[in-house]
């Protein structure tokens, strides 16, 4: 069976994956009239909350993005960068970031559409995502995507990948090095603490996983950006020949695999859709709860998202790999990788605090991705059903703690790109709607 779910993963990322979401966010973004690059400045003025006002909705737009932002940045920028570099080099990274521009136009249609067409659950209370937006805006014949989205979301929105690299980098900076490692029951140990903390928060609903959310976030970003810039520092001279290298290797591939540069295409591609999530169809579920009611002013938001993720925090993460030049000396993979780089760059304590970030960016991933799963669920059972998903939810974090996980990470990865099916269809079946509220958005905010 595992060897099934593996082969299945990789095939999906493949072909079809990157004709998804690279073919299709490459028409949306040229579609929009580049509105990424044109419309930047306008977004930024919008997240320091320059036109709030008192709108329907559960939280407020900036906490939308600090709680989507909370669960892309997290390990994949961490260590998933690492593995990029592992299997591609660091061409991968260039890769990564073409992709980041065509995901901040994919990001842009599917949050505009999460505000125009959200639906309502059996409660009454207003939702928003994929599976509200395909209901709402195709119309009930098409409601089979609209299932085949919620299941998907229910299995691959699990919090296993997070729970067992948080595990790994616990034992090899603490438990190990002072000897309480106990194998085992260490890693029950670290599961059900793990379990416990996250109970706390996700049991209280979205309006406290986004308050915690826009408080930890930010504080996370900042400490890992401070960390990576005093390193970066460190090698300043070399900067510019690693940039460079990052954009010759795109071309050639010459640093792995004898020059195959749509092997380091695909790689590049495939870790950004994990960092930044941008067409799985995740992000439009928190941001479809803002208050808002300009779908254009989310969806400008939420765009922003593929940038801070990608653009800046992966490739910090990268310099400091390629600067350190352990991605040549080590044979590290994955979040290991990454520690070997700051153990290095800052002897005695950069390990501490690179685990403190791994820390901090894997529990709000945890409390964020609880929160969509328990979206998929209330959308196929109903509301008064939907808190058992949390139950279900919080064992498989002692799952994932304390399993061996190359076969769950490929179920993960298969769920991701089932996901980006009908996220992708209805996006780019509902884009001229997004294009005419464009217009009549930026007219009238021609003159401010």
């Amino acid at each position: 069976m595992g060897e099934y779910i593996i082969g299945f993963s990789n095939w999906i990322w493949d072909t079809p994956m990157l004709v998804l979401l690279m073919g299709g966010g490459l028409i949306l973004f040229v579609y929009s009239g580049f509105v990424p690059f044109r419309r930047f400045g306008h977004a930024l003025k919008v997240v320091r909350g320059k036109y709030d006002e008192n709108l329907p909705g559960q939280i407020s737009s900036r906490q939308a993005l600090s709680a989507a932002i909370a669960a892309t940045v997290g390990l994949g920028n961490i260590s998933g960068v690492a593995i990029a570099i592992n299997m591609g080099g660091p061409g991968a990274i260039f890769w990564m970031w073409m992709s980041a521009f065509v995901g901040m136009a994919t990001k842009y249609f599917t949050c505009s559409l999460a505000i125009m067409y959200r639906g309502k659950d059996s409660s009454g209370e207003i939702q928003g995502g994929p599976m509200y937006v395909i209901e709402e805006g195709m119309g009930k014949k098409w409601k089979p995507l609209a299932v085949l989205f919620s299941v998907a979301g229910i299995l691959g929105l699990l919090a296993i990948f997070q729970a067992n690299q948080l595990t790994a980098v616990l034992r090899s900076v603490i438990f190990q090095p002072n000897g309480w490692d106990q194998g085992e029951s260490t890693k029950w140990i670290l599961g059900i603490s793990m379990m416990l903390i996250v109970a706390v928060v996700i049991l209280g609903g979205i309006k406290r996983i986004a308050a915690v959310a826009s408080r930890l976030v930010p504080f996370m970003v900042g400490l890992y950006f401070i960390t990576v810039v005093i390193i970066v520092f460190q090698y300043l001279g070399e900067v510019p020949a690693t940039l460079w290298l990052i954009v010759e290797d795109a071309f050639t591939g010459n640093a792995v695999m004898g020059g195959a540069v749509g092997a380091v295409i695909v790689i590049g591609a495939r870790r950004a859709a994990f960092s930044n999530e941008a067409g799985i169809g995740t992000a439009p579920m928190v941001h479809g709860a803002s208050k808002n009611n300009e779908p254009i002013r989310e969806g400008l938001i939420a765009m922003l998202g593929p940038f801070i993720d990608t653009i800046v925090v992966c490739t910090l993460t990268a310099l400091v790999i390629l600067l350190t030049g352990v991605w040549e000396t080590t044979e590290n993979d994955g979040v290991r990788l990454t520690l070997s780089a700051f153990e290095m760059a800052l002897p005695g304590f950069g390990k501490y605090l690179l685990m403190l970030a791994v820390l901090v960016f894997a529990l709000s991933t945890m409390f964020t991705y609880s929160y969509y799963g328990h979206k998929c669920f209330n959308y196929l059972f109903g509301a008064d059903k939907a808190d058992y998903y949390n139950y279900f939810y919080l064992l498989t974090i002692v799952a994932g703690a304390v399993v061996s996980l190359e076969v769950v990470v490929s179920f993960v990865d298969g769920m991701y790109a089932i996901m980006a099916i009908p996220t992708m269809i209805s996006t780019i079946y509902l884009a001229p709607k997004v294009k005419a509220a464009s217009k009549d958005y930026f007219e009238r905010f021609k003159n401010e």
